[in-house]
């Protein structure tokens, strides 16, 4: 016991009693008053207390003078008997001797010796002997934490979100249980062409792909599947064993593959692309389980074609034209452009024509048409009377914009080009309004009559 404890059970228990209390290991206290004679020149006291634990261990032994009977089962007489206080200071230092220890004295020393049984007994008990294994590693070890948490906390061993705790933190403890701790690992796994990071607990690659449930029987492993994975983690590419069939020239092949691509496929079933050949699905895809990939046999040849590209029409407004009338300025000249063409045969089954390229041999040319807008006078003195109606009928079936065969006479009353610009028109007659061509043709017959239509002259009259 320490002496801070001795001081705390001094200070306890020798003030319940009344007295201060004694240290164990310092002076011994004063004698009881009722052993020391004071008035007595031959009693010189003597100190016989010791502790508790000492009086057992060291007995007291009386003088031999004192304890020696005589044969009457007398003490014997003193060897000096002139000496009258010899006797009586023998008798007193017997009763001191045999005068038990006062029990306000034992009492703390009894609580210091059944607290110290006590203490023992607690600290025992929170003892316990526990294996720790740390990512595979075990040791043994003794502990006063009461639950898995703690342990680790005491241990120095750090957890994270991906590690494995067993059993799970905050468990209780017992002496003899087993605690493990499995670190994670990430592994950056491509499975059958699709990436993803996973975490594994394992310590080997077969391991991992049992842990992540992948069925590696025929798989293909980038990596020895012996290979230990370090807390840093690895990259692992896995391909299954998948069944795929393939179909080319008309009969099927069904094979067990691990490939990469739907091109590796292809070739383990013994089938040859040459040319333009491809297959159904984009060949650098990746085979699924199950699917069924078509060969596609393709022939092609190249077609350039010319096209005409149509020129665009400006209309700008002329006041000097009368209203309806459209002379062209500038002529449109159409465009041409050559364009590329690819036809394929797939599988005997000519396709579509797909255009690969396009150039423009000639750019199309803008056509430019002036718009009258100045009033068509309708009246023409001597003239007005007449059968126009009749007349145009006769020429041009009542059509303004008619041309004869030869393409030298046009409109209503089928002018050439020379007379209906001598009378006043723009452009061919057959651009005109037809209240223009009515209006010139007025004016002409003021001018000759119906000369100017022999065959039909006479229906202006009729």
């Amino acid at each position: 016991m320490s002496r801070a404890q001795h001081e705390m059970y001094g200070e306890t228990y020798g003030e319940r009693y009344g007295e201060p209390y004694a240290e164990p290991y310092g002076p011994s206290p004063t004698p009881p008053p009722e052993l020391h004679d004071p008035h007595d020149p031959h009693d010189r006291y003597e100190d016989t207390y010791r502790p508790a634990y000492e009086a057992a261990a060291e007995p007291v032994v009386s003088p031999p003078e004192d304890r020696a009977p005589s044969r009457h089962g007398k003490p014997s007489k003193p060897s000096n008997p002139g000496s009258r206080a010899r006797p009586r200071r023998a008798t007193r230092r017997r009763r001191a001797v045999e005068r038990p220890v006062p029990l306000r004295r034992l009492v703390p020393q009894a609580l210091v010796v059944a607290f110290l049984a006590g203490g023992t007994t607690a600290f025992v008990a929170k003892d316990k002997a526990i294996e720790l294994s740390v990512d595979g590693k075990p040791r043994t070890l003794h502990t006063f934490a009461d639950d898995v948490s703690e342990l680790l906390a005491d241990e120095g061993v750090a957890v994270g979100a991906h590690d494995v705790v067993a059993p799970a933190p905050g468990t209780d403890l017992a002496s003899g249980d087993e605690v493990a701790v499995r670190y994670g690992r990430p592994v950056h796994l491509t499975l059958d062409g699709q990436r993803r990071q996973v975490w594994t607990t394992a310590h080997t690659v077969d391991g991992a792909l049992e842990q992540l449930g992948v069925r590696a029987e025929g798989a293909y492993v980038s990596t020895s599947r012996s290979r230990r994975i370090g807390l840093e983690g690895l990259a692992l590419d896995v391909r299954t064993e998948r069944t795929v069939t393939i179909m080319a020239d008309g009969r099927p092949r069904t094979i067990r593959t691990n490939a990469a691509t739907v091109r590796e496929s292809v070739e383990q079933a013994g089938i040859t692309l040459k040319g333009q050949d491809t297959t159904s699905v984009p060949q650098d895809g990746f085979p699924r389980d199950g699917q069924t990939i078509t060969v596609l046999r393709i022939t092609g040849e190249r077609e350039v074609r010319e096209e005409s590209i149509p020129f665009d029409v400006l209309r700008t407004d002329d006041p000097s034209l009368f209203q309806g009338t459209e002379v062209v300025e500038r002529a449109g000249l159409s465009g041409v452009r050559r364009d590329t063409y690819s036809v394929r045969v797939v599988n005997g089954v000519r396709q579509k024509p797909r255009r690969t390229r396009s150039e423009v041999v000639r750019e199309a040319r803008t056509q430019v048409v002036k718009v009258g807008t100045k009033p068509v006078p309708t009246s023409v003195r001597g003239a007005d009377h007449l059968n126009w109606a009749g007349l145009a009928a006769c020429e041009s079936g009542g059509r303004p914009g008619a041309v004869d065969p030869s393409g030298t006479y046009g409109g209503l009353y089928q002018f050439d080009s020379r007379t209906w610009q001598n009378l006043g028109g723009v452009g061919r007659p057959q651009d005109a309004s037809a209240d223009e061509q009515t209006m010139r043709a007025k004016k002409l017959y003021v001018r000759s009559g119906v000369s100017p239509w022999p065959h039909c002259g006479g229906r202006l009259h009729g």
